[in-house]
């Protein structure tokens, strides 16, 4: 359990570097940045709430099958 914690927390802790030199070294400007970033995330929700919807009406569908 301990090794599992430390590999927790390395990759936390590189996650956090990665994106602070990411930050840091981006070509565009901050608010560009967040912009870019903002938008990445939101059609990344989108895209998961599509998939959701899809992968819930497949299951519907074969319940429906079952249940007949």
């Amino acid at each position: 359990m301990r090794k599992f914690f430390s590999l927790l927390v390395g990759l936390g802790i590189g996650a956090a570097i990665g994106a602070l030199l990411a930050t840091f070294f981006s070509p565009v400007s901050s608010d560009e940045f967040q912009e870019n970033l903002q938008s990445r995330y939101q059609r990344a929700l989108e895209a998961g709430r599509k998939a959701s919807a899809r992968r819930r009406a497949e299951l519907e569908e074969e319940l429906g099958e079952l249940r007949s």
